[in-house]
Order: structure tokens, then C-alpha cells, then sequence
């Protein structure tokens, strides 16, 4: 219960001394609005907070599938095949190491402006897709030789082997990394929205802009906790799943 109530409790002061702060400072609401004035603009606008806020998580879950499964394919290629791995693993690294904010423009023109959604989801899948493939890569890496022998000796099938060895000895090295590649995905859909900077746009992202330009700032913060709550939501989301599939092994 500890890992509960005291983040609860550290959140609630945190709360109570930024209204405290405003209000005695008397900061105006352009440069820091108050706590309550951002809840305000949360409830007010909760209609459309829920609408942006599905869309951009539309987007994430899209690119994390794929990076989910091309980082599980990429993997089980590089743990086959020695050139494979040494000719492509490269490329991966050469993605992982490219700023984001350089590669969304171009992803953008290529696409069309009139296509962001798709631009979302390739940008966020190029950020999420890395920890997937070295995490699952290190997974498939640490089977146990002598169980590995075992399998080989027994005549069991490439697809036995993967499955009942390879898969299990892999599986906690990839819901290590979807906690990781969640909140990168989510990232990088946010990245791509803002670069696009369109109307065309309708998540999150694009509000805390569309609010920026009005100098609506308590809306700008309702649309940030709202960014917050959804990576809080997809790490914890990928925790739970972590600690049910794995409660039962050794």
C-alpha cells in the first residue's frame, strides 16, 4: 500500500503548495495558472479532452504494435543468422541515435501533411521500435546452452525450440522493453503532431498547441496531465501484465 498512498500523498502537497504559491504571489494565470483554474479547464472541455486524448492513444498502441512486432521478428532473425544480425543491426542503431525532431519533417513531406495519423505512427514506431529489438535480441541470446543442447538432442522442431524454450527465456526481456517502447511511442506520436503543427491534427498535442497560441495556459497544462496520465497508464498497464504473466515462473 506504501507504493500507493505516498506518491498520493507527495502529489496532493505538491498541489496544495503550487495553489498556495500563485495565489500569494498573485502569479499571473498567463505565466502559471493555478491548480484549480487547470482543473477547470479540464472539466469544461472534457468532451474534447476525451477525443484528443484517444486519438493520440489510437496512435501510440498502432506503433507500438508494430514495433512490437518487428522488433520480436528482427530479433529472431538476428538470433538465426550471424550475417543477417552483423549487415542490419547497424541501421537499427542508426535509428535509435537520429533525433526524432530531425527525422519528423521528412517523414511528414514523404507521407503528405493530409496523412499525420500515418505520420504518428511511423515516427512513433522508428522511436519505439529499438528497445524492443536489442531487449528481445538479448532475451533470445540467453537461452541456456545446455537446455538448448537438450532440445537438439530430443530432435525437437525449430518451432518447438522457439516456443517452449526460446520464447519462455525471451519473454521478460520484452515486457521489460514494452514499458520502455510505450512511453517512447507516445513520445514520438506527440513529436510528430507538434512538427506537423496542422489543424489536420486532432490529438492531444495539437490542443496544448491550438491553446498555446490563445495563451490559454491552464488549458496547455490540462492537455500536459493528460499526456502524463496516458504514459502513467501505458507503463503501469505493461507492469501488471509483467507481474501476471511472470508471477508463476521461478
Amino acid at each position: 500500500m506504501r507504493q500507493v498512498y505516498l506518491p498520493v500523498i507527495a502529489f496532493v502537497a505538491a498541489l496544495l503548495f503550487w495553489e498556495y504559491y500563485v495565489a500569494a504571489n498573485e502569479v499571473p494565470k498567463f505565466v502559471l495558472p493555478a491548480p484549480s483554474a487547470v482543473g477547470v479547464a479540464l472539466v469544461d472541455n472534457l468532451p474534447l479532452w476525451g477525443e484528443a486524448a484517444w486519438s493520440t492513444l489510437w496512435v501510440t498502441l498502432q506503433a507500438l504494435l508494430a514495433a512490437a512486432l518487428s522488433g520480436i521478428l528482427f530479433a529472431l532473425g538476428f538470433s538465426l543468422s550471424r550475417t543477417f544480425e552483423a549487415t542490419l543491426y547497424p541501421f537499427a542503431v542508426v535509428l535509435q541515435v537520429t533525433p526524432v525532431i530531425a527525422i519528423a519533417p521528412l517523414v511528414l513531406i514523404w507521407v503528405g501533411i493530409d496523412n499525420v495519423e500515418r505520420a504518428q505512427v511511423i515516427i512513433a514506431w522508428l522511436v519505439a521500435f529499438f528497445p524492443i529489438l536489442a531487449n528481445m535480441s538479448a532475451g533470445l541470446k540467453s537461452v541456456d546452452a545446455n537446455l538448448s543442447d537438450l532440445f537438439r538432442l530430443y530432435g525437437a522442431s525449430p518451432l518447438q525450440k522457439f516456443w517452449l524454450l526460446m520464447w519462455p527465456t525471451a519473454l521478460p526481456y520484452l515486457l521489460a522493453s514494452l514499458k520502455i517502447s510505450g512511453g517512447l511511442a507516445l513520445i514520438g506520436g506527440v513529436v510528430a503532431e507538434f512538427v506537423a503543427g496542422s489543424g489536420t491534427a486532432t490529438g492531444l498535442a495539437w490542443r496544448i498547441i491550438e491553446a498555446g497560441n490563445r495563451l490559454q495556459i491552464e488549458k496547455m497544462f490540462a492537455g500536459l496531465l493528460l499526456l502524463s496520465v496516458l504514459g502513467m497508464l501505458i507503463f503501469y498497464g505493461f507492469a501488471l501484465l509483467e507481474r501476471q504473466l511472470l508471477k508463476n515462473r521461478g
